[in-house]
């Protein structure tokens, strides 16, 4: 047997195997003797069949099965031995002029290889890491949310100022129809508001989406419209009143600070607002690494150019998979992951370029981390050590988990590497300024 890489390309190759009679005769032979007893055919009985008849009848394909075991196995193994670093699995060529009746039986297997490339963590770049701050508007709208959910809500019989209406907002044509509660300060313009005044339950009333509210995004809160319409959608809607209602703020007082923090974490407004302040950044820092993440990846993807074997994956698409697809189909599924596909190779080379490694140390401590933070939520602020393990013992006993978490952990690990090897350019912005430059408006 004779076995080979003959290369097209840098990121393409073909693995050619030769097989002769001595590769498959042995086994061939005693599987025809193994047959010998057991074959029939008109005219000899079972057992006394002549075995050039035998061979006749059975010897073809029990060839073919013979010969595709050692094919097999010698791929399997020059695979191993040749240590390939491959995209998808071997694809077998077609050769219409193959004969099993040949001296020499020759297969071809095409195959996909990950590029070779340099990447360059720390070259020029404009990207922004954003520290977004809570500005007194923002913590001033918290605090009388927080009254707000905390008041007492009292039952009208029609719509007032200041009235928070539950009902439903609907488009037949658009496909809108979503319930959610809203306040009247929540309407862009005071002439749509007062559209509402004097209204009861079960009245209807028209708006129009565009510039309904102050900020566009909230029409994906309160409509489900998509983010890419928000800005551009101009449609009459019907809200229909279920509800309406006034609130009673909440006082602000010792009693509903315990209830909000614990007893004695906040004993006063400013504690109230400095505590708020110190939730939102926090949550607003996660959200900024997030983008920082995904700016980064848009970066090292456009900036880093290397070869796919796109052909050859777009044939092994169509191979894989419960169901197969065709040409086209596996087309569009290319397009649609190419992009992933091109992260996932820088990302491995980056982990590779600064010796990253996940330990089972390292998703202990993360997924510990996590555990304590869903707990705090929920209101366990002092769970015993021996409570937090049980729990992170039996989410790390479940497979689907572990590679969830350690997805998690290496994105965490990349981040910090981007942050001092890609050296972003720090800018403070408030959550709108923020808001406004994750959407690129």
């Amino acid at each position: 047997m004779d076995i080979k890489r003959v290369a097209t390309d840098a990121v393409n190759e073909t693995i050619v195997i030769t097989v002769v009679h001595m590769d498959y005769k042995g086994q061939v032979a005693k599987r025809i003797n193994e047959k010998m007893p057991l074959a029939t055919v008109k005219g000899f009985r079972k057992g006394a069949v002549p075995k050039d008849l035998v061979e006749k009848q059975y010897g073809k394909a029990i060839k073919v099965e013979e010969v595709t075991k050692v094919v097999d196995l010698a791929l399997e193994r020059f695979l191993q031995t040749e240590r390939l670093n491959l995209l998808g699995t071997p694809l077998p060529k077609v050769n219409e002029d193959f004969s099993w009746d040949g001296e020499e039986l020759v297969f071809e297997y095409e195959i996909g290889l990950v590029p070779d490339f340099t990447l360059d963590l720390e070259a020029k770049n404009d990207i922004v890491k954003y520290v977004v701050t809570a500005d007194e508007k923002l913590i001033d709208g918290q605090v009388e949310r927080i009254q707000k959910q905390f008041g007492t809500a009292v039952p009208q019989e029609e719509v007032v100022a200041g009235s928070d209406l539950t009902g439903t907002f609907s488009n037949e044509e658009k496909g809108i129809n979503s319930g959610t509660t809203i306040s009247l300060t929540m309407f862009k313009d005071k002439a749509t508001a007062d559209k509402f005044i004097g209204k009861k339950v079960g009245d209807v009333v028209t708006v129009n989406t565009q510039d309904l509210f102050e900020d566009a995004h909230q029409l994906m809160d309160v409509m489900k419209i998509a983010h890419d319409e928000v800005h551009t959608i101009a449609v009459d809607v019907d809200f229909t009143i279920e509800a309406i209602n006034t609130t009673e703020l909440a006082e602000l007082n010792q009693e509903l600070f315990d209830k909000l923090f614990g007893e004695g974490a906040v004993a006063s407004l400013d504690e109230l607002k400095a505590k708020i302040k110190e939730d939102a950044e926090t949550q607003f820092a996660t959200q900024a690494d997030q983008k920082l993440l995904g700016d980064v990846t848009e970066f090292l993807i456009e900036s880093t150019k290397f070869d796919l074997p796109s052909e050859f994956l777009k044939k092994w698409l169509q191979t894989v998979g419960e169901k197969k697809l065709s040409p086209e189909e596996a087309e569009a599924e290319y397009a649609r992951s190419e992009k992933g596909l091109r992260f996932q190779l820088i990302e491995g080379r980056a982990m590779a370029q600064s010796d990253i490694k996940i330990t089972f140390e390292d998703l202990k401590t993360f997924t510990t981390k996590n555990i304590r933070q869903q707990m705090a939520q929920y209101g366990q602020t002092n769970p015993t050590d021996e409570e937090v393990q049980g729990i992170v013992a039996r989410v790390l006993s479940n497979q689907d988990e572990v590679k969830r978490l350690s997805d998690q952990v290496v994105a965490e690990k990349l981040l910090e590497l981007f942050k001092e090897k890609a050296n972003p350019t720090t800018k403070e912005v408030t959550y709108d300024e923020f808001i406004a430059a994750s959407y690129g408006e």
